[in-house]
């Protein structure tokens, strides 16, 4: 690892040797989940891997969450310990007071939990994904397979490590002996790319809001000789900045790398560059040591990076495995004969907002006191058709949502519609006003 921040460079057994006192402090706390917030910084980073080393589940947490999302989460799952909570916070009932918030009589978890994540920003319930360390270290080592990862690689954070974009790149990249640049700077900070270029960054990880700024900065490989490769999740990315970012880093000896993934099985496909030219559209083939099938139009993905399955309360974290490596993805998709998936929709309410994933009935219901509303996904942002909104409030129900959410106001298109489209059951139709965006 290294931290942009001080230059310093932490690996090999110095790394170990942080991560076993790390475990070894972990070890000592009563037994329990532990809830992380997940900054880009060495001590977070070794926080997790002491976790991973210790073996207590670990749920990781964005850094600015709100006091009250996390009390709901502490009053929800009863964590053990709650490191680094914000200053000034009330402790609950039952916790010790300190830099971390510790109780004694955690209720107990399963023995093969590893790491819990969020599924839905900011919004609805605060439901976790219960990810079993087997799932952990079978989806870094696909990962870092499909994307040929060496020792030679380094990745700059440019994605949140507590998203699963972000956390299963930092997996992948330390189970190939790689290299990972922990930095607080965004793609737009000059200082982000002098540091990227000082340490020798060979690849970005990115989704598609990302690459519609790395398109405002005139992003040129050419000027980042070090870098050979781009990757894309998190959301659809459009066909133009597709076929533009494939040829700017093809100019440059590099590729552009495709995947598709979610929070409940963090990768499931990936499409080797060589294959971008004739299959654009294509989201990959099936990771290493997982497949695919359609049934019935829904993708279905078996791999033993699957989730274990949901937890809504401290009761779910002792649940065993109920999904037996096998996810019912939600989306719609066909595979052609070689076995490359190409998406076409979505049987689940949900949707991106520049990467994070939002509950589209939960925003509904949000705005439901201004009258008849109707969420639907577009390209990472969300469209919301709202009946007889006058033009002047689009832009502020667009801001409410943002500071519900967390995410960008520019990420909810509010458009003004006389009548909802309805189905003979009454119902919204959805798919019409899918049609037409």
């Amino acid at each position: 690892m290294v931290d942009a921040g001080s230059g310093r460079e932490l690996g090999g057994a110095e790394l170990w040797e942080r991560v076993e006192a790390e475990a070894a402090r972990l070890g000592g706390l009563p037994e329990g989940l532990l809830l992380s917030p997940s900054p880009s910084r060495v001590a977070a980073v070794v926080r997790y891997l002491g976790a991973l080393a210790s073996c207590r589940p670990v749920a990781l947490l964005d850094p600015a969450i709100r006091p009250e999302t996390l009390l709901t989460l502490v009053e929800r799952y009863s964590p053990a310990v709650v490191a680094d909570p914000p200053s000034g916070m009330p402790v609950p009932a039952g916790y010790t007071p300190g830099a971390q918030w510790i109780r004694d009589d955690a209720p107990p978890v399963h023995p093969d939990l590893a790491v819990l994540l969020t599924t839905s920003g900011s919004t609805g319930s605060p439901k976790l994904v219960r990810l079993s360390r087997d799932a952990v270290l079978a989806n870094a080592g696909s990962v870092a397979r499909a994307l040929r990862l060496t020792p030679d690689d380094l990745w700059p954070t440019t994605l949140p490590l507590h998203y699963t974009y972000g956390l299963t790149t930092l997996n992948a990249h330390l189970a190939a002996g790689a290299g990972v640049m922990l930095t607080g700077d965004g793609l737009l900070d000059r200082r982000f790319w002098e540091t990227a270029d000082a340490f020798g960054a060979t690849s970005i990880a990115a989704v598609p809001y990302q690459f519609e700024m790395l398109r405002r900065l005139r992003f040129d490989p050419a000027a980042h000789p070090a870098i050979r490769m781009i990757t894309q999740s998190g959301a659809r990315l459009r066909a133009d900045l597709v076929a533009d970012f494939a040829a700017r880093m093809a100019r440059s000896g590099g590729h552009l790398v495709k995947m598709y993934g979610m929070t409940e099985a963090p990768r499931v496909a990936v499409l080797p560059p060589e294959h971008l030219a004739a299959r654009p559209d294509s989201v990959g083939l099936a990771v290493p040591g997982g497949s695919l099938s359609i049934d019935d139009g829904e993708v279905v993905y078996r791999g033993p990076n699957v989730m274990m399955g949901y937890a809504e309360s401290a009761a779910d974290l002792l649940r065993d495995d109920e999904l037996g490596g096998v996810l019912r993805t939600g989306d719609l998709g066909r595979l052609d004969p070689e076995g490359f998936l190409f998406l076409s929709g979505r049987l689940r309410r949900i949707g991106k907002v520049f990467g994070l994933r939002v509950g589209l009935d939960d925003l509904e219901e949000l705005l439901r006191g201004h009258g008849p509303v109707a969420a639907v996904a577009g390209d990472d942002r969300v469209v919301v058709f709202a009946e007889a909104v006058e033009p002047r409030m689009r832009e502020e129900l667009a801001r409410r949502l943002a500071a519900l959410t967390g995410a960008h106001w520019s990420g909810f298109d509010v458009r003004g519609v006389e009548r909802l489209p309805l189905l003979p059951s009454g119902k919204v139709d959805y798919r019409t006003l899918e049609a037409g965006l």
